[in-house]
């Protein structure tokens, strides 16, 4: 491992520029839809390393950049979909939408870099605790953008279990702790490298037990249009994909639920009702779940409704936590005198968001829902509630994403929000991937991406409240700062000449 790290410090500066953009890239293959988390491991190793030998600050800095561009690069490459669905208007921005965005994630990891060179120069473990805050902190910081985090490449492996604990950024400092293990076994330091040797070792034992479905279950029916975005909202192409879940929700024999995904009717709330009476014609008396559009007091509203008979809509829950630059635009009352406004806004301006907190929904004859909608989803400190759910219900619009990265990227959020909050989950996509997930995070029924379909699935049993309900990000976090205060502490005694 040093040899290596030697020779990319020995390189030209833009041999070396493009090896560290590589290596970013690398560490990226763990994200989906690749999952090689085998592979990210090993190059996580190679980039603490790096890190860690750095010859100066500035070094470590452009290296933490440059790994972080590539990373962030290739795991954000969906983000130039939404600009693609209106092209003619939008399509100039994305690559500097997707550039700029991969640099501010980037600078996270030198913020955290630079801790660590501050806390205590050149030690391993300075960087996995430092690297562990500042990943949490892209979660909360500027709105929070916790897409791609570092924990994330181990949702396909039993270690993603251990998220009912400590939630997503638990299973960062676990990625980090066992990089640098690799390190330190190269190095023959045999006691650095024990929590890894372990970790790796207890793999096995986190395999989820089976976890049979009760024969009385409630059976739920996921419908899932495949509506392209650019076709979505088009006068000439949207009754198409209306008519298709209406069939879809008549179809026999009748389930306990059906749930169509986010904005799937076509037509604002306030001037729906002949739709709505529709729907729940074909619905034959089942409850109905969709999402829609609805305006307030000149507010406009991303919600989901719960549909009884005749059209009489029963529950609404408006999205809270919105899209930046997509739903809504910081400053955007002034802004929108310029005509800026997001991809994803009504009437040209922005939504407005739902209050917090918001009540659960309740489903008539299965239990109390935590509402998620769309973007809703990658934020794990704010699923849980005071009162404990049947289950997590979202509706999502992934059409935005395009066919690639995002909806497989997203979909694996929603298998940690089960894991973390100890829940089954329902998720209907417009164009894929809807799934029934059960409370290990495990795929019991799905439909794949950009199909057009239904399936109707027995809802898996939900568990006790998870050590992360009650606690939420507090006891990751606390290990962490404790480990950064004794090792700051400790390099501060250490005398000068062995540090």
């Amino acid at each position: 491992m040093t040899k290596l790290t030697d020779r990319l410090w020995r390189l030209g500066r833009w041999p070396r520029v493009a090896a560290l953009l590589l290596l970013g890239l690398v560490v990226a293959f763990g994200m989906a839809p690749l999952d090689w988390w085998f592979v990210a491991l090993p190059a996580w190793a190679v980039v603490l390393s790096i890190l860690a030998t750095a010859p100066s600050l500035r070094a470590a800095l452009v290296a933490a950049l440059l790994v972080g561009v590539g990373y962030f690069g290739f795991t954000l490459r969906w983000l130039v979909a939404p600009f693609l669905v209106d092209a003619a208007t939008w399509g100039w921005a994305a690559p500097f939408a997707v550039g700029l965005i991969a640099l501010g994630e980037a600078l996270f990891w030198v913020a955290g870099t630079m801790v660590a060179r501050i806390i205590a120069p050149g030690r391993l473990s300075a960087l996995v605790l430092s690297l562990t805050l500042l990943e949490a902190l892209r979660g909360y910081l500027f709105t929070g953008f916790p897409w791609g985090l570092i924990g994330h490449v181990l949702i396909p492996t039993p270690w993603a279990q251990i998220a009912s604990f400590g939630g997503p950024h638990i299973l960062t400092l676990l990625v980090l702790t066992v990089a640098a293990g690799f390190v330190w076994l190269a190095q023959q330091r045999w006691m650095g490298a024990v929590p890894a040797v372990l970790s790796i070792a207890a793999m096995p034992l986190l395999i989820p037990p089976a976890d049979p479905i009760a024969v009385d279950a409630p059976i739920i029916r996921i419908v899932q249009p495949n509506a392209p975005q650019d076709e979505k909202w088009d006068p000439a192409r949207n009754l198409v994909f209306y008519d298709r879940m209406i069939a879809y929700s008549q179809a026999e024999p009748r389930p306990d639920l059906i749930v169509w995904p986010e904005t799937a009717v076509p037509v604002l709330l306030d001037y729906a009702q002949p739709e709505l009476e529709a729907i729940s014609e074909a619905a034959q008396g089942t409850p109905l779940v969709t999402g829609i559009n609805r305006s307030q007091n000149g507010l406009y509203y991303n919600s989901l409704i719960l549909l009884g008979r005749m059209g009489q809509v029963e529950q609404i829950y408006d999205k809270a936590h919105l899209v930046p630059f997509g739903e809504y635009v910081p400053l955007g009352e002034a802004l929108r005198r310029f005509g800026i406004h997001g991809l994803a806004t009504s009437e040209g301006g922005g939504f407005a968001k739902g209050p917090v907190p918001q009540p659960l929904i309740d489903l008539p004859g299965i239990g109390k829902a935590r509402a998620l909608i769309c973007y809703e989803g990658i934020f794990a400190e704010e699923i849980a509630t005071w009162e404990r759910p049947r289950l997590l219900m979202m509706i999502t619009n992934d059409a935005w994403f395009g066919k690639g990265a995002g909806p497989t990227q997203h979909l694996m959020q929603a298998r940690l929000r089960a894991i973390e909050q100890g829940l089954p989950m329902v998720r209907s996509a417009n164009t894929g991937i809807s799934a029934m997930i059960d409370a290990y995070g495990r795929i019991k029924a799905m439909i794949p991406l950009d199909d057009a379909g239904y399936v109707d699935a027995a809802l898996p049993p939900a568990h006790a409240a998870t050590p992360y309900v009650r606690w939420g990000d507090w006891p990751a976090m606390i290990l962490v700062l404790i480990g950064m205060i004794a090792m700051a502490i400790h390099n501060r005694r250490m005398p000068r000449e062995l540090r």
